[in-house]
């Protein structure tokens, strides 16, 4: 293979840098009337990058076999793109991947948190009471500050 070839691939340590200054979990908790406990929880991880650097997203795409290429916000400095993943398997996948090629920021403590609250969730877990238990505790600052999805 080329020296060019090599470069162009991604490897776990360039992938956990990358990640630790331009990704993150994140689980979003909507209030939807209509569900049974009157909110959504939903889990993700992204990455996101301005469109002229969208290759990178491919690249991530292409590294671990799933994920969405997806605008996530088009303003006056240009067109963001996310690579975006959900569903608990895809997750818990990257989950396991951070654990095998850990942060060595406060991302790392970040990345725990996530990690709990993935192994406790299933999606009949979150439409009882218990569900609530488990995921409202992580995160004590929403009172005070108001935000209902903190970043993790």
């Amino acid at each position: 293979m080329s020296a060019d070839n090599q470069q162009e691939r991604l490897d776990a340590k360039w992938i956990v840098g990358f990640v630790d200054g331009e990704g993150c979990f994140h689980i979003g908790i909507n209030e939807i009337k209509k569900m049974s406990l009157g909110w959504q929880v939903l889990p993700e991880f992204r990455v996101v990058q301005h469109q002229r650097d969208e290759q990178v997203l491919y690249k991530f795409q292409e590294y671990f076999g799933f994920g969405k290429i997806k605008v996530n916000r088009e303003d006056q400095y240009g067109v963001r793109k996310e690579f975006r993943v959900r569903g608990l398997e895809n997750l818990n996948q990257l989950v396991k991947f951070f654990q095998e090629h850990p942060f060595q920021t406060a991302t790392k403590r970040r990345r725990s948190k996530v990690s709990r609250i993935l192994r406790d969730y299933t999606p009949d877990t979150y439409r009882t009471k218990v569900g609530e238990d488990i995921v409202r505790p992580s995160w004590r600052h929403e009172e005070a500050t108001g935000n209902s999805s903190p970043p993790l």
